[in-house]
């Protein structure tokens, strides 16, 4: 069998849930490990919700794919971080995978500054509606920063992707090149002459295009969405790798199993909804009244509601968080999933919308190692510890009403009547 290319790719998100898409969507011939890395340190610890008897082993064929958590942080940090992550981990790996968000939120250009080596950017994400034409992020056909997309950002978003990836230069690889036969040289051209190509792509197969034409360009650095991540995985079965996810018996359908609904989508109360009307038992927190006594109820509530089944902990349904409390409230969701795992008698599936949710969630319990086992829908990535309980991540924007209906049920799937 002809080995990938593609084979151990080295994958840096600045998010959890992005993390999760980007390990399920590289997975070739052996399955992706996701690692929770920080832009405080690079030390990967192992997770000790272990309630197996043995710990997985992951095969160094394998990509490997670090969640810096570095979205939110300081650029002067997240490029910090990236420069000690690639100095320590770039070794054996090739190429290198930066995932970004496919709206540019977040510290792109201190990941490219970072990059130490010639760099791809191609943030399209077709599945989603997103596309880049003459070097705009468009969505759904409109101009991004002529959108409402980044209306809970602190800035206004970048009228281009030159002025995203500022004060870097850079060189828009229009479609029609990358739909041509002279691709690999646009590419080379560019990013020799120390230019960032920016590469322009409407469907998956101008993705395709681009990850194909990089294979000539030793240490390239490929920076994008879930769009790209999912073009490297194409590549790699392209040549015979099969993704298969790794064999792991159901023990857990006797788990209890935990929702923590921490994003400000306006569609994620809908999905609570639906997902209450199916039989799961909710317990609403309210940061303004998070006193010790409040968390110690609310906690005993989720305790409790995890032996009869399914608990979803979220926000009061139809209320908002307070503008600048955002980051307290998932906070308070992780101090209460992490005392309702502790107090639990059964181990505890766990499923976490938003990306941020996520992370902290999975801090406060100690898991700091991810093995994906595919997806329920696009972006709602599940994956197993190694102690063997089962996590669903999932960005807070994605999914219809029933997407968490459809996440329970997959975990679940003996339980429904």
């Amino acid at each position: 069998m002809e080995e990938s290319v593609f084979s151990g790719v080295l994958a840096l998100a600045d998010d959890l849930s992005g993390a999760a898409e980007t390990a399920v969507l590289l997975s070739g011939e052996v399955s992706a490990r996701i690692e929770l890395s920080s832009v405080e340190c690079s030390s990967f610890a192992r997770n000790t919700q272990n309630f197996s008897s043995g710990e997985s082993v992951f095969d160094p064929r394998a990509s490997l794919v670090l969640d810096l958590d570095s979205r939110q942080a300081a650029p002067e940090r997240a490029e910090r971080a990236v420069r000690e992550t690639l100095r320590t981990h770039v070794t054996g790996f090739a190429p290198v995978f930066f995932k970004i968000d496919s709206l540019a939120r977040g510290n792109v250009g201190a990941a490219i500054r970072a990059a130490d080596g010639p760099v791809v950017l191609a943030p399209a994400l077709p599945v989603g509606g997103r596309t880049v034409r003459g070097g705009v992020i468009h969505v759904h056909g409109q101009p991004l920063h002529r959108t409402e997309l980044w209306r809970a950002e602190a800035a206004l978003p970048a009228e281009s992707l030159a002025e995203t990836v500022a004060p870097s230069a850079c060189r828009t690889v229009g479609l029609d090149t990358v739909r041509s036969g002279e691709l690999s040289v646009a590419l080379a051209d560019c990013t020799g002459a120390g230019l960032v190509a920016v590469c322009d792509a409407e469907t998956d197969a101008d993705l395709d295009a681009v990850v194909a034409a990089t294979t000539a360009l030793p240490g390239v650095r490929l920076i994008g969405s879930g769009g790209l991540a999912g073009a490297l995985g194409r590549a790699a079965r392209t040549v015979g790798n099969r993704a298969e996810p790794p064999s792991v018996a159901r023990e857990d359908l006797d788990n209890a199993l935990l929702v923590v609904v921490g994003t400000a989508d306006p569609g994620a109360a809908e999905q609570v909804r639906e997902l209450i009307a199916s039989g799961a038992e909710p317990v609403e927190v309210d940061v303004a009244e998070a006193t010790s006594e409040e968390v110690v109820e609310v906690v005993a509530r989720v305790s409790a509601g995890l032996r009869r089944g399914p608990v979803v902990v979220t926000s009061r349904l139809g209320g908002e968080i307070a503008a600048g409390r955002s980051r307290e409230f998932v906070r308070l969701l992780a101090e209460t999933a992490r005392r309702a795992v502790a107090c639990s008698e059964a181990p505890v599936d766990l499923v976490l919308t938003g990306g941020e949710t996520a992370r902290r969630v999975l801090e406060a319990v100690e898991v700091d190692a991810l093995f994906p086992r595919g997806q329920v829908h696009h972006g709602a990535v599940h994956s197993h510890t190694p102690g063997g309980t089962s996590v669903v991540t999932r960005p807070g924007s994605f999914g219809g009403p029933d997407s968490l209906v459809r996440i329970v049920r997959h975990l679940r799937p003996i339980s429904e009547g």
